[in-house]
């Protein structure tokens, strides 16, 4: 295929050097390109949507009037990690997801990070996130976050930055497995050609998580759902049967003599893990949201009492408030007595007058984010925005500046993304997913987002961006 492909200098692009040469870990890849029929490749782009349709691999936007299932647009352009760059990733996030475990049991307990002066205490302790209900509850193998997923972007200078931490409920993992399962499918030649780290034992290594979640031998597994109406219902069903436990609803559990049990049709089954896929605020009626019908009423005090193991805890969400990102890079150095890996993205805090101000001051070139919005909703991305988005944002930070951070606009990393008209440079970032355990597992790679409006650097899907495949080489013989 005679393609153009011409990304903006710029940008760091993931396949070309600003010379138009190809990386060496793309080699394979664009070999293969230069010789394919741009025909056969649109033929398979549909056949990879209807496939995903006939799965029911779908999720619907709250708030939408229709309520209707989508499908997240998948792109048949991988991105390509190469053996070494993985190496470093894989550390550096083993290296954040072991310091914010530790974050979490020491806020809930001695609270060392807050005595030496590390983190202003109000940080913390009036976060709506903090479930002062976890105070002094032991957990198995101090862990908080059994599974969590990191989002990281690539900047102009191909360095890699954290933009934030996933720790409530992370989801995406399912469009990972699909993903990859599409593309051998439809090119079982590339894969042929080079060595590409498999991605499809994150089931097997997430039950194993779960089942070392707790002392019990033989633990019973359920994966909570709020039901189908969820937005990521699909994965929840997906990961369910992959592991091959229970998917339940809270009609399904129900708490007796300290224990929880669940419904089948021998008869009442104790249950010593669930992976819930529910927020803190809905799992037990009887002491969070009374109007919640998506929790087990007694649900906490099984949890207290050390009879059942949730994954995620509850109470992790104050470790992903992005009030608190800014001082993750501090929590490594405290808690472990290393310089981080993998660099944050500087913040400012709006809470802070000076910081305010500066924000104030250069609000055209900054991203302000809600300290607790997530899926891209309530952010301010300055470069693009109009005078009047401007200035109502500038409104909402005089009222309100708790409510805000604000970074620079980082020049995400381009990688080429197949529309309509063929080969176009689109805004990528990655999301890959840690599992803690007895040890830390982590599949090669992750979900890679698009965002697939030209220019566009709101990868979400809720706001319209679509996924990749992740391929992570197995060496660098071909780097």
């Amino acid at each position: 295929m005679n393609q153009s492909y011409h990304p903006a200098s710029h940008f760091y692009d993931e396949m070309l050097l600003n010379a138009g040469e190809y990386r060496q870990h793309y080699r394979e890849y664009w070999n293969w390109l230069q010789q394919a029929n741009k025909d056969a490749i649109a033929r398979k782009r549909e056949e990879a949507e209807l496939l995903f349709h006939r799965v029911g691999i779908t999720f619907n936007v709250y708030g939408e009037d229709d309520g209707a299932d989508r499908l997240i647009p998948f792109d048949s352009v991988p991105r390509i990690i190469p053996a070494s760059e993985w190496a470093m990733l894989d550390r550096g996030i083993r290296q954040r997801v072991q310091a914010l475990n530790a974050f979490l049991h020491d806020i809930y307990h001695q609270q060392h990070i807050l005595k030496a002066g590390i983190i202003p205490p109000e940080q913390v302790m009036v976060n709506d996130q903090y479930q002062p209900c976890m105070q002094g509850v032991d957990l198995h193998r101090n862990i908080y976050a059994h599974i969590v997923g990191v989002d990281m972007v690539r900047n102009h200078d191909g360095e890699y930055y954290v933009l934030e931490d996933n720790l409530r409920t992370p989801s995406g993992v399912s469009y990972m497995l699909e993903n990859r399962k599409m593309m051998m499918r439809l090119y079982p030649e590339l894969f042929a050609q080079q060595r590409i780290a498999p991605v499809e034992r994150y089931p097997s290594h997430l039950l194993q998580t779960l089942r070392e979640s707790t002392p019990v031998n033989d633990p019973v597994v359920v994966v909570l759902t709020p039901g189908r109406f969820n937005s990521a219902y699909f994965e929840h069903s997906f990961l369910a049967q992959q592991m091959g436990v229970e998917l339940v609803e809270s009609a399904d559990l129900f708490v007796k003599d300290g224990a929880v049990l669940m419904r089948t049709t021998a008869g009442p089954c104790k249950v010593d893990v669930i992976y819930r896929r529910v927020d803190d605020a809905f799992l037990d009626p009887l002491a969070f949201r009374p109007d919640s019908m998506l929790g087990v009423p007694g649900l906490l005090s099984v949890y207290r009492a050390g009879n059942v193991v949730l994954a995620n805890a509850i109470g992790t969400g104050v470790a992903d408030d992005k009030s608190i990102y800014p001082y993750v890079p501090d929590m490594i150095r405290f808690y472990l007595d290393e310089e981080p890996i993998l660099n944050n993205v500087p913040t400012w805090q709006c809470r802070r007058p000076q910081d305010l101000s500066w924000v104030l001051a250069n609000l055209p070139q900054l991203v302000v984010k809600e300290v607790h919005g997530a899926g891209g909703y309530g952010m301010l991305i300055g470069p693009v925005a109009s005078k009047q988005q401007l200035e109502e944002f500038r409104a909402r930070l005089l009222a309100k500046p708790d409510n805000y951070i604000a970074q620079h606009t980082l020049a995400l990393s381009t990688c080429p993304t197949w529309i309509d008209n063929g080969l176009a440079p689109r805004h990528i970032d990655l999301r890959p997913f840690a599992l803690s355990g007895a040890e830390m597992r982590l599949v090669p790679g992750g979900l890679t987002r698009v965002a697939l409006s030209e220019g566009s650097l709101v990868v979400n899907s809720s706001q319209g961006g679509g996924t990749k495949d992740t391929w992570v080489l197995e060496d660098d013989a071909s780097c």
